[in-house]
């Protein structure tokens, strides 16, 4: 039987489409990025998701960290750009591919994360063609890690329940394994330099507390934004209860710093949850 791998939707658009400029590409962003003070377990990392010219230097500071760093498994959580579901859902296929080859899915682990709760689904929902937040992280991860699966997920609704029942469920399921939790999300959207710099500035205080309740309460409020709160969220939580007890916000950028155009930004910041 033919196996069913997600093919890369936003190659060409995004990142490099050729295996050798994608995998140069990478590899500058790393050079130019510099790891922090040594931490013995790296849980989790929060990570941009625009094309590379804009976030790739930012999404580089992020995975810089696991540099010489093994996982079995990486779980990578996005928000659906594209279309609108209740559900947390799980990708039901094979595997995913970009120009730097094929990563299998964990499907057993699938199976058993969405038969924790009934907010969380196997399907292909919000792993349409089209959705690029989750895929333009896989070719940093490729590129460091080599031998690894996958656990794709994207967020339909990012409500407090699905928020939840993620966090819960990644927690009891990764307990005993060699796991990195990547969530996938902007920040602020099309608001000029100045308001965008102080929107975002709430997310990087929460993040550096490791406050998600606050963080919660700030996105709740709108005085702060981010189009994967829910993906960030589930992550902060799942990290805490795996073992993590430290934040840091290693760089932030809007793609203001990048392009000069200051009328209307969109924030991005790397973050590595560690003990």
């Amino acid at each position: 039987m033919s196996k069913r791998i997600r093919k890369p939707a936003v190659a060409g658009a995004f990142y490099p489409a050729e295996k050798e400029a994608l995998d140069q590409k990478i590899a500058i962003y790393l050079e130019n990025s510099r790891p922090v003070e040594i931490v013995s377990n790296v849980f989790g990392l929060i990570v941009p998701h625009a094309g590379y010219i804009y976030s790739g230097g930012v999404a580089a500071r992020a995975y810089r960290q696991i540099v010489d760093r093994d996982f079995d498994i990486v779980v990578v959580i996005s928000p659906s750009h594209r279309i609108y579901f209740e559900e947390v859902s799980v990708y039901g296929g094979d595997a995913y591919e970009t120009p730097l080859g094929i990563i299998e899915v964990d499907k057993e682990k699938a199976r058993k994360l969405a038969a924790m709760s009934p907010n969380i689904i196997v399907s292909d929902l919000g792993h349409e063609i089209d959705e690029h937040a989750l895929e333009v992280q896989l070719p940093f991860l490729q590129h460091i890690l080599y031998d690894f699966k996958l656990l794709p997920i994207v967020m339909g609704n990012q409500d407090a329940a699905n928020i939840k029942a993620l966090s819960d469920a990644l927690a009891e399921l990764l307990k005993d394994c060699n796991a990195l939790i990547v969530a996938s999300s902007d920040l602020s959207h099309f608001h000029n330099y100045d308001k965008a710099t102080l929107l975002d500035k709430v997310v990087v205080e929460d993040i550096n507390q490791f406050d998600d309740t606050k963080l919660a309460q700030d996105l709740a409020a709108n005085t702060c934004e981010m189009c994967g709160g829910g993906p960030v969220l589930a992550t902060m939580k799942a990290c805490k209860k795996l073992g993590a007890n430290k934040a840091k916000v290693l760089l932030y950028r809007n793609s203001g710093d990048v392009s000069g155009e200051k009328d209307q930004v969109v924030g991005y910041l790397a973050g590595m949850l560690y003990s």
